[in-house]
């Protein structure tokens, strides 16, 4: 397709600019979209890591007031912090999980103590290749905690 020329004054213009505003547009729009969407990506796999980690604590420091025994509880607490991660799609093995029992570390099944869970892991940052990994993090640190009290009515202690 010919580009329309355009005479004035007998001089002959250069080629029309029709068309290229579109161009200009797309092009534009596409360098924009791209970042955008990255965006879009890293916060939602932040989000989802940040729910999925706070879910876990809440949920294993639940399981642990309500266990029989400290090894029961310890085990429930494991059980429910590897169940949540799972679904959430983050790995249980890379997570930190640190739990303290207060007024009496030994015992926390204690009366009315307090039982706080932990946990901190590393949300790795979507479509980052291995190889940057030297001069900047691929990851974003992410923790949470959650405390829950002992029954003043439990029956073991």
């Amino acid at each position: 397709m010919r580009h329309a020329r355009r005479w004035i004054d007998g001089r002959r213009l250069a080629a029309s600019d029709d068309g290229s505003a579109s161009l200009e547009f797309i092009t534009v729009g596409v360098l924009l979209l791209v970042p955008l969407v990255y965006l879009v990506l890293v916060v939602s796999s932040l989000q989802s890591a940040s729910l999925g980690v706070e879910g876990a604590a809440r949920q294993a420091s639940r399981v642990f007031v309500q266990a029989e025994s400290e090894a029961d509880a310890r085990a429930a607490a494991e059980r429910a912090i590897r169940v949540t991660l799972a679904d959430y799609g983050l790995d249980a093995d890379d997570a930190e999980v640190a739990i303290s029992c207060r007024p009496d570390p030994a015992d926390c099944l204690a009366r009315r103590g307090f039982v706080t869970v932990e946990i901190a892991t590393v949300v790795p940052l979507p479509l980052a290749p291995p190889v940057l990994a030297v001069a900047v993090p691929l990851g974003v640190p992410v923790q949470a905690l959650a405390t829950e009290q002992v029954s003043r009515f439990r029956a073991g202690s």
